[in-house]
């Protein structure tokens, strides 16, 4: 028998309809391209409620009317993107209006540098996959590329990530070879945005920004668990807040 909680939870968001935009251009030789919108739709039966999932190619974004639909924002991987101006142009908009962003592997490494970039200040932050010569590279190569791999994440107490898993670790899938810099983590992440999660050496595997509706990103791609026929936690409290 369903818990009374998530009986209520359904019943408040019954025929409630969300549109959610993918920011990413899409390859259907990318996983995790083909898994986010099977995730979504998985979420929104678990919650009852109707999801329509749009793609927005990353050199659309001009301005901020292409994003103007959207309850909801994920920055997809598989970059560097055609446009990163039009990713940082879709992540900023949601960081500063409230709109609910979900950021995973390029989408955490995106989320960085226009944090860094528009919070922080620094103009010159960069992404040394794409500036392999700037003196500012916020995203740097990994000590150990993380390709095809997995690995024990642990989800800091208190945290959003770990309310959405409902414990303190997970094991997740990774197809990446840059992350946050080691040199400027201290500055980027001690607030307003945050480390939430880790690896098991201490380098930050998620962040999640403070008085927002919803805003979190992370390396690892939580979303290939639904080709495997698995719930999505955190496309479930995505999908959530997209509704509330």
């Amino acid at each position: 028998m369903p818990h009374a909680s998530c009986v209520t939870l359904k019943v408040e968001m019954m025929n409630k309809k969300v549109t959610v935009g993918l920011v990413g251009d899409y390859s259907q030789a990318v996983p995790a391209h083909l898994a986010i919108p099977t995730a979504l739709l998985n979420s929104a039966d678990a919650l009852n409620i109707e999801v329509d999932i749009k793609w927005v190619p990353t050199h659309e974004i001009t301005s901020t009317s292409r994003l103007s639909e959207f309850d909801g924002l994920w920055c997809v991987p598989a970059s560097p993107y055609r446009s990163m101006d039009g990713a940082l142009l879709a992540i900023r908009h949601a960081r500063e209006n409230g709109i609910p962003f979900l950021g995973t592997c390029g989408g955490f490494q995106h989320a960085i540098v226009d944090y860094a970039r528009n919070v922080m200040g620094w103009v010159d932050a960069e992404h040394a996959e794409t500036s392999p010569n700037t003196g500012r590279a916020v995203i740097s190569a990994l000590r150990c590329s993380l390709v095809e791999t997995t690995g024990l994440v642990k989800l800091l107490p208190g945290t959003r990530i770990a309310s959405a898993y409902g414990t303190t670790e997970t094991t997740e899938g990774y197809r990446c070879r840059y992350g946050l810099n080691p040199e400027f983590q201290a500055a980027l992440v001690t607030g307003p945005l945050r480390a939430s999660a880790i690896d098991e050496s201490g380098e930050v595997r998620a962040v999640e920004l403070d008085n927002h509706r919803f805003y979190l990103a992370t390396l690892f791609q939580p979303e290939r668990s639904a080709l495997k026929g698995e719930s999505v936690p955190l496309a479930l409290a995505f999908l959530k807040a997209c509704a509330s």
